[in-house]
């Protein structure tokens, strides 16, 4: 249970994840003193907050998980490309332009990085963001061009009037995406008093933060008219979408199969929910939020409210932790289907226990047996 909360932060005390140790084995690739390429992102770190480092994300390859997908890429691939990519560490001071820049920028910047020693190789992985795998620090950096800016990123960034949450709403609402807003937060480009804000804390808050304002479009809607079953599966992430007519109320379940990334020989079952509010942090961590933002954006487009029930389940496919962005893009894969309509709550479930493999975290779901017990207005 500990390693499936935790995810690699460290929480045990120990000085490297041991599960995460499995990963760190030598690439060949020779350090680099310099780097003369693409960095098509940015990376602040959050150990010793407030006083992070942080720097380009220098790789000649996308940084967009969306772009992955459309390629096809498999695990493999991906860990393959952020194995290759190098963090520059830095005394924000010193490169918080230049961050800004790479950040606000539609298009990739060149970037010209000179290393005050060569760059270490230690393949890092974590819960919420993405792998990376070479690191040094910075003593010198010069952005080549010019950054293309879209005209309501400009506008929303330069308005320092602005609080933060209202100016990631503002971005979504003009269609600029969750990514581009994460790493816009994470750059300090956005709210009153702006600082830069470590990545793994931006990706989460920016998911949090969206997902809350759509919720109270949500309430404002009709229930959706029938029991509707979601389901998609990426890099051995099985997602599963329970959809109930009722007021909004979701809930998460993440069933790590036994021998699978942060289960031991025995199955973790990990289970947390919400009403209108949610106050604290949620035990699955930034995979809770991430599928709640998928889900609420498919049930704005659809202009319905509804109870919603959202089922992980991983299987030793996925060998390598990616980040959340697996979640929401699976989550989003799935609500792009078309689902599975049931006449009833048990046929729901009975669905979902079959899209999944497995019916043992119905038992774990406090959601389902409070809706089979509780009647609601829409169901007079």
């Amino acid at each position: 249970m500990q390693c499936a909360e935790c995810k690699g932060k460290g929480r045990c005390g120990l000085p490297r994840c041991p599960i995460v140790s499995r990963f760190h084995t030598q690439v060949q690739i020779r350090p680099v003193s310099s780097y003369q390429g693409t960095a098509p992102s940015v990376f602040i770190g959050s150990f010793g907050y407030p006083d992070v480092s942080g720097g380009p994300l220098m790789i000649n390859d996308s940084d967009n998980p969306p772009d992955w997908i459309h390629k096809d890429l498999g695990i493999e691939d991906i860990v393959a490309i952020r194995a290759r990519t190098i963090r520059g560490n830095s005394h924000l001071p010193s490169v918080a332009d230049n961050l800004q820049e790479i950040a606000i920028s539609a298009i990739p910047l060149d970037v010209d990085v000179a290393f005050e020693k060569p760059v270490a190789f230690s393949l890092s992985f974590d819960g919420t963001v993405a792998p990376v795998g070479f690191s040094g620090p910075v003593r010198s950096m010069d952005v080549i061009g010019s950054a293309r800016v879209e005209r309501a990123v400009d506008r929303i960034t330069s308005d320092t009037d602005l609080p933060a949450t209202e100016a990631a709403v503002s971005l979504m609402e003009s269609d600029i995406d969750v990514y581009q807003i994460a790493k816009l937060m994470t750059a300090g480009l956005l709210g009153k008093r702006r600082t830069f804000v470590p990545t793994r804390w931006a990706i989460t808050a920016v998911d949090d933060t969206l997902s809350k304002s759509l919720k109270k479009e949500i309430a404002r809607f009709p229930p959706i008219g029938e029991i509707s079953v979601f389901s998609a599966e990426i890099y051995g992430n099985r997602i599963v979408c329970l959809l109930v007519p009722g007021d909004y109320r979701y809930e998460m379940i993440e069933i790590w199969g036994r021998r699978t990334l942060w289960a031991g020989d025995e199955e973790v079952i990990v289970q947390d929910r919400e009403n209108a509010t949610k106050s604290g942090y949620s035990p699955i961590s930034g995979a809770y939020y991430s599928a709640r933002l998928a889900v609420c954006e498919y049930l704005v487009k659809i202009r319905r409210s509804a109870r919603i029930v959202v089922i992980r389940s991983i299987s030793s496919d996925y060998w390598a932790p990616l980040g959340t962005w697996v979640i929401r893009e699976a989550t989003r894969k799935a609500m792009a289907d078309l689902p599975v309509t049931c006449l009833s709550l048990d046929e729901g479930v009975r669905r979902a226990c079959a899209a999944t493999g497995s019916d043992r975290w119905v038992s774990h779901s406090t959601l389902i047996p409070e809706m089979k017990a509780q009647r609601t207005l829409f169901q007079f």
